[in-house]
C-alpha cells in the first residue's frame, strides 16, 4: 500500500484544497502517513502570497531529495499557488521534482501520482525520470473540491464555495494563481453542508478568494438579495449546523443586504473578517482597494451595530512601495480607532508580473520590520484588553477537542472566534456550551471547569 505525506503552506483554502487531495488518493487505497520519511509520495502544497512562503517550500523541497537514497521510487510534486505562478520553471530550481499541479487541477493529482510511481518502479536512475506539468485552466474545476473526509468527533470544517479572483489589487499575485472569480451553485454547496452536518459537523466556514462577492457575475439576485446572502440562507437553514463563517472577504462586498443578515441569521456567528490593508487613502488608491479610510471606519461601525458584541479582525500590509511615514501613522492611527480584536500585519513583499512589484520608492526591509512590529504592539494592547474584558464572564464555546500545546485540556472557539483551554471530559468535545472565563494570557482564554457541571 503506497503511502503520501501531504504538507500545506498558506491559507484555508489551501488546507481545503490538501484535503481534497488527500480524500482522493485515500479512496484509491493510498495510506496518509506524518512522518515524510516513511512516505512513497510527498507532496508540497504551495503559497505564492508572500515570497517567504514561496522559499520556505523550495528549501523544504531541496532538503526532500536526500530520501531517495532509501527510497529511490520516491515520488516529489509541488500542487497549489506556486506551482500555478512558476510552472515548468520550478523544475530548474527543483530538478529532482516530479510533480507540478496548479490551481485548477487538484482533482488531476491521484491520476497523475499513480502513472508515476508506476514509471518509477522502472526507472530510479534520476537522468531517466520524466516530471509531469499541468497549470491549465479547466472549465468547472471550482465543482471539485466538494466532498471530504470527516473523522470522529470533528464538529467543524471548511467548505470551498468559489475559486479565483478579479479584484486585482496592485499587491496581490492571486488572480494570476487562482484565476477569474468562479462559483459552485447554491444547491451544490448547501448539500455538502448537509452531508457535513449528518456526519456530525456543527460549524462550517465559507471560503473564497473574495467570499462575500460570491456569485456576483453568475447567480442572480432575489429580492435585492444577493447570491452570496442567498448562499448564507440556506447553509444557515440545514439542520444540525449551529454556526456559520466566511473568509476571505473584500470590504466593499459588505454590502447592506450582507450586514442586515448579522441581524436576522442567527447561526451567523458574531466576527467578521474586515481587510485593511492601509488607513492611508493615497495608498489605498495606489493598492486599487476601492475604499477610503472614512469608509472602512463607518463600515466597521455599521457592522458592530447590526450584532452587539461583533468581532473584528483584519489584515494590514506595513512597507508599501512609497509608504511615507505620514501614510504609516494613519493607518496607525485607523487601527488604534478601530480596535480590531486581532491583526494580521504583513511586510510588503514584491510579487512577479504584480503592478507594486515595479513600483518606485521601494521600501527597506529594515522600515518594514519597524514599522511591522510597532503596529503588532499596537494591535496586541486592544487584543489584551479585550480578552481581559471577558475575564469573570461567561462565553458560549463549541468544544473541538483536545489542546494543541496541552492533550489533558479541551479546548473550544467562542462565536467570535476567540481560543478558551479548559478542563473537561471527552463527552464535551462536540457540544456547545457556556464557560466562564477565569483568566487571559497572550491570545488564549482559560474557562472555568465548574461550569460543565
Amino acid at each position: 500500500m503506497p503511502s503520501v505525506h501531504i504538507k500545506t503552506y498558506g491559507c484555508q483554502m489551501n488546507e481545503r484544497d490538501s484535503e481534497q487531495v488527500s480524500k482522493m488518493l485515500t479512496e484509491r487505497g493510498y495510506q496518509l502517513v506524518t512522518d515524510e520519511t516513511e512516505a512513497d509520495v510527498i507532496l508540497l502544497n504551495t503559497c505564492s502570497v508572500r515570497d517567504m512562503a514561496e522559499q520556505k517550500a523550495i528549501g523544504k523541497m531541496g532538503m526532500l531529495r536526500k530520501l531517495r537514497r532509501n527510497r529511490p521510487h520516491l515520488v516529489l510534486g509541488y500542487l497549489g499557488c506556486m506551482a500555478q505562478a512558476r510552472g515548468a520553471s520550478l523544475l530548474q530550481t527543483s530538478p529532482h521534482v516530479d510533480l507540478v499541479v496548479g490551481t485548477q487541477k487538484f482533482h488531476r493529482v491521484a491520476d497523475y501520482v499513480d502513472d508515476l510511481l508506476k514509471t518509477r518502479m522502472h526507472a530510479l536512475i534520476d537522468d531517466e525520470r520524466r516530471a509531469i506539468v499541468d497549470t491549465e485552466e479547466e472549465a468547472g474545476s471550482q465543482s471539485t473540491i466538494r466532498e471530504q473526509e470527516v473523522e470522529a468527533g470533528q464538529v467543524t470544517a471548511f467548505v470551498s464555495i468559489m475559486q479565483g479572483c478579479n479584484m486585482h489589487c496592485a499587491f496581490c499575485i492571486v488572480p494570476q494563481t487562482r484565476g477569474e472569480e468562479r462559483g459552485r451553485t447554491i444547491e451544490e454547496i448547501t448539500n455538502e453542508v448537509r452531508s457535513l452536518a449528518d456526519r456530525g459537523v456543527k460549524e462550517v466556514t465559507l471560503l473564497g478568494q473574495i467570499v462575500n462577492l460570491y456569485g456576483r457575475h453568475e447567480f442572480s439576485k432575489r429580492d435585492g438579495i444577493s447570491p452570496f446572502v442567498q448562499l448564507l440562507e440556506s447553509v444557515c437553514a440545514v439542520d444540525g449546523i449551529e454556526r456559520v463563517r466566511f473568509t476571505s472577504p473584500h470590504p466593499i462586498g459588505y454590502r447592506d443586504d450582507l450586514i442586515e443578515a448579522f441581524a436576522r441569521l442567527p447561526e451567523l456567528v458574531e466576527h467578521v473578517h474586515l481587510p485593511l490593508q492601509s488607513g492611508s487613502d493615497r495608498i489605498l488608491k495606489i493598492m486599487r482597494r476601492g475604499y477610503t479610510s472614512e469608509k472602512f471606519q463607518k463600515l466597521a461601525e455599521r457592522i458592530r451595530a447590526a450584532r452587539p458584541g461583533m468581532a473584528i479582525t483584519t489584515d494590514v500590509i506595513v512597507g508599501f512601495p512609497g509608504e511615507t511615514e505620514e501614510d504609516y501613522q494613519q493607518t496607525r492611527a485607523l487601527c488604534d480607532a478601530v480596535s480590531f480584536d486581532n491583526a494580521f500585519i504583513f511586510r510588503y513583499s514584491p510579487r512577479q508580473n504584480t503592478p507594486a512589484a515595479t513600483m518606485e520608492d521601494q521600501i527597506s526591509e529594515e522600515l518594514k520590520e519597524a514599522r511591522n512590529q510597532d503596529l503588532l504592539q499596537l494591535v496586541n494592547r486592544h487584543v489584551a484588553d479585550k480578552l481581559n474584558a471577558l475575564v469573570g464572564t461567561q462565553s458560549e464555546i463549541l468544544c473541538e477537542g483536545a489542546s494543541r500545546h496541552n492533550s489533558e485540556r479541551l479546548t473550544g472557539r467562542t462565536r467570535t472566534n476567540k481560543i478558551v483551554v479548559f478542563e473537561g471530559a471527552p463527552r464535551h468535545i462536540g457540544q456547545i456550551f457556556p464557560v466562564k472565563i477565569t483568566r487571559a494570557s497572550g491570545s488564549t482564554l482559560y474557562g472555568d471547569p465548574a461550569v460543565l457541571d
